[in-house]
This record gives structure tokens, sequence and C-alpha cells, in this order.
């Protein structure tokens, strides 16, 4: 679960025609926070629920903002993405270390599993609902709404979208803030899961995130992808991953499959491009 909603906020940053590395960094940075507040400042195993729930919009709120220091980066002073959110997964990864003391945190109460283990009355894990009710917003924002319109279109040609009115630097602000706040709730979603914050959090997550709205049918070039199609990405990852589990494939192994599912996805949408390249050079009037 939390691999699909952190793929929510990588979808709009790949439509974009960006990427975000940064995203599993801040999974660990958002559940040491959350959990630190909780120990340190809410009174550890007795902390009431305003307090976890204060505690745990403080993580996402971290979170948020180092995403949107990361569009400030890229919007304002051109820097490329893929530099910009390598240097920010090494300073999540490291503020997350510095508060953690390089240690686990333990000291939160029994509710505070509610999200990431608890159930409603018919079974269903609220990490579900939680993950079902953000799937909703973001389809309905990115088909029904002008902001997801805009989405595409800086995806699609950046300077003719700027050119017809759409603004760039803001919807690029609004992507990457996105993208770190989900991952913040991924963060608070796995400590959740594990009662626990741990600066080691994270590990390996982007990689399976982008290879979620990879084989969900979005083009790492931007302009392309469908937020449900990332559902379907989110599960085709985890079927492949618990495969793997089940039949006891070591972890090594795991990472060349990932690798070259990856591969595979975007050869497939290269080759895609291409041949509608080709038709439309033989549609053309001689």
């Amino acid at each position: 679960m939390v691999i699909a909603i952190i793929a929510i906020g990588m979808t709009l940053v790949i439509i974009t025609g960006g990427i975000d590395l940064s995203v599993g960094s801040l999974v660990a940075l958002s559940a040491v926070v959350t959990t630190w507040l909780i120990a340190r400042v809410s009174g550890g195993d007795q902390a009431g629920a305003a307090a976890l729930t204060l505690a745990c919009l403080a993580g996402i709120g971290v979170s948020a903002l180092l995403g949107l220091f990361s569009g400030v980066m890229i919007t304002v002073f051109a820097i490329p993405p893929f530099i910009v959110t390598l240097a920010m997964m090494l300073v999540g990864s490291g503020l997350a270390y510095l508060l953690a003391k390089g240690q686990s945190i333990y000291q939160v109460p029994e509710s505070f599993i509610w999200l990431g283990r608890g159930t409603l009355s018919g079974g269903v894990p609220n990490s579900v609902v939680l993950m079902g009710i953000l799937y909703l917003i973001a389809h309905i924002v990115m088909s029904r709404m002008a902001l997801g319109r805009y989405i595409y279109a800086v995806g699609g040609n950046r300077e003719a979208a700027r050119l017809s009115g759409v603004p760039v630097v803001g919807v690029l602000l609004f992507a990457y803030t996105l993208s770190g706040a989900l991952a913040g709730v991924g963060g608070i979603v796995t400590a959740s899961q594990l009662k626990s914050g741990s600066p080691n959090y994270g590990t390996m997550y982007v990689l399976y995130v982008i290879a979620a709205v990879v084989v969900g049918g979005a083009s790492l070039s931007g302009g392309e992808g469908k937020i449900l199609g990332t559902l379907i990405g989110a599960f085709i990852i985890a079927v492949i991953q618990n495969g793997m589990n089940l039949t006891g494939v070591e972890s090594y192994t795991q990472k060349v499959v990932l690798g070259l599912v990856i591969l595979g996805a975007v050869l497939l949408d290269t080759l895609k491009k291409r041949g509608w390249l080709k038709r439309r050079s033989r549609s053309k009037p001689e």
C-alpha cells in the first residue's frame, strides 16, 4: 500500500517531465519525525489521539517542505530534477539519521498502529481505505479539473504551456510538494505498521515507485500517464515481488528482476513512440 500511495505523487512529477528520487528518504524522515515527536514531546507511550495527529501532520509537513524546496530549485534556478532530488535524497536520509541518532524509535502508544494495522468493521484495512481515497481524489483532479490539464500540458510542451497561460512554475511546485507530502504519508503508514520509526525505512522504495508508474503506462519523457494505470502498475509490482518472496527468490535476484521490469517498460514506451512517428511520417503527403 505504501508504494501505491507514494506512486500518486511520482505519477504527477513524471507526467510533468521530471523525476523525484528523494521519496524513499522522505519516507524515513517522516517516520522518524513523527515517532520522535511522539516519544520526546507528546508523552511517548501515553500520547493521546490529538498528539498523535499533530505529530503525523508534522511528519507530512516536513516531507512536503522538502518537496517544495526541490520544486523551487528546479523552477527558479533551473537545476535538473535528477540532480536536485538526488541531493534531497541524501539530505532527507541524513536528517533522519541525525534526528534518530542512527537508532529506531519505539516509544509510541499501541493506538499508533491504527492506521497501518487497523481494519474497519468489514475487515478492510485502514491503509487500503486511505489509498482508495487518495487515488479517487487524484483521479478526479487529473481527469476532471483544470489543474490536471495543466500538469499534462507542462509535461507535453513546457514552453507552449507557458505561452498558453498555464502557470508552469506553480504547477511544478505543486507536483513536487505533493510528491513529498505523499512520501510523508507513506512514512507514517510504514511507521504505524511497524510501530516504530527508523532512518532505514524507504530503502529501494524509489525504484519500486518508479517501476509502478512506468509499468502503469506513464512516459518518462512527460505528458503521458494515468492515475488508475499507476494503481494497476503498483499491483503488478506487488504481485511480482510477493511471488518472488513466496518462491524463495533472494533479494539480489529480485533487484535484477525489478531493473529488467523497468527497462522493459521504458523500452516498450520508446518503441510505441517510434512506431507512432513512423506512421505519422507515412501519412504525410509527398
